[in-house]
């Protein structure tokens, strides 16, 4: 009990225990296939929740879970209104609290910092973070249409700027200003098909020579049809514990060890520069900073590539390569997996696995959780993982997620 004085009066007010925070772990995670679904959003989402809790190791039900916050972008407009509460409904969560996040192409990231979030405040012991888009039941016009709403609509849309021109215009800025070239793209997007190749869950699951890259059919000078993610349908979800209730459901659990988050302006004319992302910058040094670790000690990093000048960038932004030596960077094969300094987007990333907007961020988690477990695909395992990161960008870099898993707390 302590006193408080408030004018001429005392008030006897009860001590309040301090929360304590939290520790957040991992204990499932699962995905559909991405690629063109030949389910709707509902069974799509039914079937990633289900992946996910059959990955829990034990006890897991789905009545148990206490909030699920679900990104997507509601393409097509398809369910616009109420879509995380129809998704949960079929996928055995019915009555918990649930809500859509909605960040552009980083809404289920934000999903993601939001469960983590839920579980630190010591209000839910168990949250559900996933995400969904169906992109491809849509014409080629309205695909078009909905891919450009993430953009600022009075300074870019009206004026004909799409988002292959907006990244050609960083790419071409980055090569202006570093000496990077094409060629160096060409790199990232030959690793990335390498990558992806051994991914099940992936969109585009072939090999690419440099030469094929490099003379793509044209999209945006410089961007070929190679530097250029798919559209794909898709879902994710993973699967967030509090540290007291870990072990009822697992003994190797992966832990969020680490998250940030940051904003910038939409426009590109805005910004102070367009051959960085600074909500990548304040997004990772916050995560850097909760998490322990450096850039150093990161064994694999799951990267949004959108297109390829994207992942350039990110590996500067990220603390990879030097600021301007992203081309380099890729030159030199540092992002290989199990050849280079870090392994860059193991799954394919974006530009193989795909993007199905609002799935992409806790489907980029995912992939980590499963790396970091060990339970890829044998050709895909990154030897010896410890530490993985996630960066999901929305749109062309107005909004940033990053969040860090270790095997150890």
């Amino acid at each position: 009990m302590y006193i408080l004085l408030l004018g001429n009066r005392c008030y006897q007010v009860p001590n309040t225990p301090r929360r304590v925070m939290v520790d957040v772990a991992v204990i499932g995670a699962g995905q559909t296939k991405y690629g063109n679904h030949p389910l709707g959003l509902k069974a799509m989402w039914a079937e990633a929740a289900t992946n996910a809790f059959n990955s829990v190791d034990k006890n897991f039900e789905a009545n148990l879970v206490d909030e699920a916050f679900i990104g997507s972008v509601a393409f097509g407009g398809a369910q616009l209104g109420n879509t995380a509460a129809i998704l949960t409904e079929h996928s055995g969560m019915k009555g918990c609290s649930v809500r859509r996040v909605e960040n552009a192409c980083a809404s289920s990231g934000f999903a993601l910092r939001d469960a983590m979030m839920a579980i630190k405040s010591g209000e839910a012991d168990i949250v559900v973070a996933g995400g969904i888009e169906k992109m491809n039941d849509l014409s080629a016009e309205r695909k078009r249409y909905w891919l450009g709403v993430s953009g600022d609509t009075e300074w870019e849309r009206l004026a004909g700027l799409t988002f292959p021109g907006t990244y050609a215009l960083m790419a071409r800025r980055h090569f202006h200003e570093y000496g990077s070239n094409h060629d160096d793209l060409v790199n990232i997007s030959v690793k990335n098909h390498m990558h992806g190749f051994e991914n099940e869950f992936a969109h585009i699951r072939k090999e690419v020579s440099f030469e094929k890259a490099a003379s793509g059919f044209m999209v945006a000078d410089p961007l070929t049809l190679y530097d250029c993610c798919p559209t794909s349908d898709g879902a994710s979800c993973v699967i967030l514990a509090a540290d007291h209730v870990v072990r009822e459901f697992t003994d190797d659990p992966i832990w969020l060890k680490g998250s940030g988050a940051g904003s910038d302006h939409l426009a590109l004319h805005d910004r102070h520069s367009i051959t960085q992302m600074s909500a990548t910058q304040k997004a990772v040094a916050q995560a850097y900073k909760s998490s322990g670790v450096s850039a150093r000690d990161i064994d694999l990093a799951e990267v949004h590539d959108c297109f390829t000048i994207a992942e350039l960038m990110a590996t500067e932004d990220l603390g990879f390569a030097n600021r301007g030596e992203g081309g380099l960077f890729a030159r030199q094969g540092r992002g290989r997996r199990n050849e280079g300094d870090v392994a860059i987007n193991p799954s394919g990333g974006l530009k193989s696995k795909g993007h199905p907007l609002g799935a992409t961020g806790t489907g980029q988690a995912v992939e980590v959780f499963k790396q970091l477990k060990g339970t890829v695909e044998s050709a895909r395992q990154i030897r010896d993982a410890e530490i993985g990161l996630t960066h999901n960008v929305g749109g062309s870099g107005a909004t940033c997620a990053v969040h860090i898993f270790g095997r150890d707390r």
